[in-house]
């Protein structure tokens, strides 16, 4: 596994690229500006939430294959958004992950939860997707890019009306953080070697400055974690494994929140 990110953004590039050639920024501004939907805030969900569990729809992994291959939107999103989720994160990388931009607007049309779309950002292109498609913030991944690409590609989601969820895994990568992030992500998986410990974000927990929203992501299958984490000033957990390798994750969601309660 190792240097996957590397061989994954690679890919994204050539993917972006196709999709230039499908439909323009201008078509996408149009669509925005005429659509009524306001999606809600993905910072303040998770900043008034008791339990800020963000739900992730994922069907694979680089790391374990497919984990739920024929699950579908409409059996997952509305249970997440119905058994607690704080928030929904919907993989729109195809190759690596099993998504796609149409799970995104399929789990729009079905819930109004906060929708994070999770994918690797490489260009301002792919940010007009996500307001297009009815996302409520999208991911920016450190690892994957330069400071000043970070708070280029953050400044352009702002004023799309999206909030800015960063991830980080170590601490040089605290130097991402600019004044257009909304939420810092502590990812407890190595992008590159996909070697997961959560012991990261308990190690990074005192570094990210007070004013942003702290979220910690992989690696979460105990409530105790969950709540250790809250402890150290965590207020959202991404989790998605734990709950698409069941045959009903809405329903592990549930008792996953209950076992918190």
């Amino acid at each position: 596994m190792a240097n996957i990110l590397d061989k994954i953004i690679a890919n994204k590039k050539i993917e972006v690229e196709q999709q230039k050639k499908q439909y323009s920024i201008d078509d996408m501004m149009r669509f925005i500006a005429d659509s009524s939907v306001q999606p809600k805030s993905f910072k303040e969900a998770l900043a008034n939430s008791s339990t800020g569990i963000i739900a992730e729809f994922k069907r694979r992994s680089p790391s374990r294959d497919w984990i739920f291959k024929d699950a579908k939107i409409e059996d997952v999103v509305p249970l997440y958004s119905q058994n607690g989720a704080s928030a929904i994160s919907v993989l729109t990388d195809m190759d690596f992950f099993g998504g796609n931009l149409e799970d995104l607007k399929n789990a729009r049309s079905l819930t109004n939860t906060p929708l994070l779309r999770k994918d690797f950002v490489v260009d301002e292109f792919q940010l007009y997707q996500a307001a297009w498609y009815g996302a409520s913030a999208i991911l920016l991944i450190a690892s994957a890019l330069t400071v000043e690409e970070t708070k280029a590609l953050a400044q352009k989601a702002k004023q799309l009306q999206l909030d800015v969820l960063l991830e980080i895994h170590n601490e040089p990568e605290l130097d991402h953080i600019n004044q257009y992030v909304d939420v810092v992500g502590v990812n407890n998986r190595n992008l590159g070697t996909f070697v997961t410990d959560i012991q990261v974000s308990f190690d990074l927990a005192d570094k990210i400055p007070s004013e942003f929203v702290k979220i910690s992501e992989s690696g979460i299958s105990q409530p105790q974690t969950v709540i250790d984490l809250q402890q150290v000033g965590y207020r959202g957990f991404l989790m998605g494994e734990n709950f698409m390798k069941t045959s009903n994750p809405g329903q592990a969601l549930e008792d996953f929140i209950n076992q918190l309660r």
